[in-house]
């Protein structure tokens, strides 16, 4: 039997424009002129496409939205924007925008930080109308749109007491999560959302649409597990499900006095848990001046088996959301719309253990940077300690294009950066570089064997080289890319490319 339901992620941007001064009711914050104002593209799409789609032009307000990103650095000024309503019209879409030769951006719920990954200065895809979710539980699977935003697909997947392995934070689009990696609260049990998905409708660059399966397309199956928007537009992703009861866990909020009994609460729990229902990370932050830490907890049941998580609870807070909850609820603990309309950058290292020494590092790391920007205009600095099993890419012994190696997985730091000034972009962007590069070989010289770790490609600063990603798999992508793109019109768009 399978039921539709329809997202709600038109009312989530509202809501986000709503806190950050009404975005929607103004232009300005995209800019105004466009040397690519006048390409004929927006035209023909407009004139080939069903009323079932659209295309907006600057000064309209569902323009405006098309083009938003969380963090303002990636949102670009389009010469128009396109909401595909039907696979037909996106067909004629991409037929068209490889035929003129017109730079195009794709856009699930715009969350990437990197500039010009999925925005652009010519058409801008906007993904939402390909936002429905369906749960057939014969398969026991959920077919959902590029466009949803993640919390829709919980909130619609919980009435049926299943889940899906997606985003960990509120406002995030399914397609970019998925095609980059994703790692959830659930991947230590059942690894990443990439290892999940069981087939993806996808748009390829000629303009046929095929469905993608292990089966049916060993290549294209490898390559879209990680290889983001390299072969084509992916419509729809077919995924497995799991049951889901109602969860326990949620965030501790910590001053800055707390950090020695912190970094050895997580380093006692990454050295001897291994449920795989159990999940932490710990976050380092530097926000407005001031240093606070945050834990949170997550155990994939209404209870915690007793004494997991006693020495996070046990030092003294200034804040606690812990509770018996939705998994629904559980992503909105991580404060991330506190930073919409910053401008951003992200950065993955793999780390092979938390250890006291090493969290020590990081919340050195978080001072000294939060000290020495204090007069700049930086607004949040985050080092996020995110701790994994080593046997998380063990469930899937199908290669993908991410990781290149199976053989044991790694635990991560996250690092994020958020600020005003346009002026400041590559001064953070080499920060966050040379910041990296330090706990890197600090892990090294702990003993850790990371320094040749591919990087986690949704959350990779953006100059890391594309060798940096895919490792020994990058040959294989590039065969693949070539035969089914040789005009390369995927290339007109951004992104990571092989």
């Amino acid at each position: 039997m399978k039921m539709l339901l329809l997202s709600a992620s038109t009312s989530i941007f509202i809501a986000l424009l709503a806190g950050i001064g009404g975005l929607a009711a103004s232009s300005s914050l995209l800019g105004v002129g466009n040397t690519l104002r006048d390409t004929t593209a927006c035209a023909e799409i407009a004139a080939s496409i069903s009323l079932k789609s659209a295309v907006y032009y600057n000064g309209s307000d569902l323009y405006t939205k098309d083009n938003y990103h969380w963090a303002s650095s990636s949102t670009q000024v389009s010469a128009c924007t396109f909401e595909p309503g039907t696979t037909e019209d996106l067909v004629k879409a991409i037929q068209i925008l490889g035929a003129t030769r017109t730079p195009f951006g794709v856009k699930s719920g715009g969350h990437t930080t990197n500039p010009g990954f999925s925005s652009t200065p010519g058409v801008q895809i906007a993904m939402y109308l390909f936002s429905d979710i369906t749960y057939d539980s014969d398969s026991q699977t959920a077919k959902v749109g590029t466009g949803a935003i993640w919390d829709d697909v919980y909130l619609t997947l919980e009435e049926y007491g299943v889940n899906v392995l997606g985003g960990k934070v509120t406002g995030v689009g399914v397609g970019g999560v998925i095609l980059g990696g994703g790692f959830s609260y659930l991947t230590n049990q059942h690894g990443l959302a990439i290892d999940n998905v069981v087939s993806f409708e996808l748009i390829l660059p000629n303009g046929t649409v095929t469905t993608v399966t292990s089966s049916s397309n060993p290549d294209l199956y490898f390559g879209l597990r990680g290889g983001f928007n390299n072969f084509g537009i992916v419509t729809y992703f077919t995924l497995k499900t799991y049951p889901q009861s109602q969860i326990w866990g949620g965030s501790l909020a910590y001053s800055q006095d707390q950090v020695e009994a912190v970094n050895a609460a997580v380093a006692k729990f990454v050295a001897n848990v291994a449920d795989p229902k159990a999940s932490i990370y710990s976050t380092y932050n530097y926000v407005s001046g001031s240093p606070v830490l945050s834990s949170s907890l997550f155990y994939d049941a209404p209870t915690a088996p007793d004494g997991m998580f006693d020495d996070f609870l046990a030092i003294s807070n200034i804040g606690e959301d812990i509770s018996t909850r939705s998994f629904s609820s559980m992503i909105d603990v991580e404060p991330v719309n506190n930073t919409i309309g910053l401008r951003a950058v992200f950065n993955a290292i793999a780390i092979e253990e938390w250890t006291e020494p090493l969290l020590s590092a990081v919340a050195n790391e978080t001072l000294f940077y939060g000290n020495k920007l204090a007069n700049s205009s930086v607004v949040e600095i985050t080092y996020n300690a995110r701790a994994y099993l080593p046997s998380i890419f063990s469930h899937s012994d199908i290669p993908s294009a991410y990781p290149d190696s199976r053989a044991r997985g790694y635990s991560y730091l996250e690092v994020f950066y958020a600020w005003k000034d346009s002026k400041d972009d590559d001064f953070f962007y080499d920060i966050v570089a040379t910041s990296s590069g330090h706990m890197v070989s600090l892990a090294v010289a702990a003993g850790q064997d990371v320094a040749n770790v591919v990087v986690y490609p949704n959350n990779a600063q953006p100059s890391t080289p594309i060798e940096d990603l895919y490792g020994t798999n990058l040959p294989r992508l590039r065969d693949i890319k070539a035969a089914i793109d040789p005009d390369n019109v995927m290339g007109l768009a951004g992104g990571w490319k092989v």
